[in-house]
């Protein structure tokens, strides 16, 4: 697991509050059940409505991901495929059958049974990469539910400010009570631009990085399971699977 969503999102509302107590203001004063009920559940519908409802289920298990995933590692994937690499050119790929049970990434795995197999390159190729398309577009779709949330969010605060001033203006015969209907009123606009700039935005940004650390490690075993099926030497697979990484994450040699 990887925790930079949870303790981001953790420390900027430890901050945010710590902020309001320095001001002299009451955290409590914050929390309440009518403006927050209005922009977050405002938001989840009126994001939900542009979409379709599974949609709103990969966001669901976007959200769950962004803050429980582990960001992929491609870099930690070249040892076994370059390893695989050698064992194919040495024993043929056939020899690679009882490798399968010890490697838990399913994406290497549906690649290496379609090579056993003897499936054409190009086929086993094109198989993988429609695979990387799909989760492109998963991937995509979810961090676009947050997003559009994040957008929505400050507005659906302003709905819930003016509905309070509205209020307001019912009770001007009732002087002692404007100032805390007022308060209450600007409430709404706080969790609009709070949720948006510290929930929605962030998590669409989690799934979106998140995203394409997963593609770069698809991409890299696309090119692992070409190059064992070609019968390339494992040294020039582990050239090529490093050009695939981060300049950060190569080895000192291949950089």
């Amino acid at each position: 697991m990887d925790p930079a969503t949870l303790i981001g999102v953790i420390g900027a509302l430890v901050f945010i509050i710590v902020a309001n107590v320095m001001e002299g203001g009451n955290p409590m004063s914050l929390l309440l059940i009518p403006p927050i009920l209005l922009v977050v559940g405002g938001t989840i519908m009126i994001t939900l409505a542009g979409g379709t409802l599974a949609d709103g289920k990969a966001a669901v298990q976007g959200m769950v991901k962004a803050f429980t995933g582990k960001a992929p590692d491609a870099a930690a994937a070249v040892p076994t495929l370059v390893a695989l690499s050698d064992k194919a050119r040495r024993e043929g790929l056939l020899a690679l059958e009882d490798a399968l049970g010890d490697i838990d990434d399913p994406f290497l795995t549906k690649g290496l049974t379609l090579a056993i197999d003897g499936t054409d390159p190009d086929e086993v190729r094109d198989i993988l990469e429609a695979q990387i398309q799909a989760t492109k577009s998963r991937t995509k779709q979810a961090a676009k539910f947050f997003n559009s949330a994040g957008a929505y969010a400050p507005t659906i605060g302003i709905v819930g400010t003016v509905m309070g001033l509205v209020h307001v203006l019912e009770n001007l015969a009732e002087p002692e009570k404007l100032g805390h209907l007022i308060a209450g009123a600007f409430v709404a606009t706080l969790w609009g631009v709070m949720s948006a700039n510290v929930f929605f935005l962030p998590v669409g940004a989690r799934i979106n990085r998140l995203g394409e650390l997963e593609i770069i490690r698809m991409e890299v075993v696309v090119e692992g399971v070409a190059g064992l099926q070609a019968g390339s030497n494992p040294r020039v697979v582990a050239q090529r699977l490093q050009s695939l990484l981060p300049d950060d994450e190569r080895e000192p040699e291949a950089a």
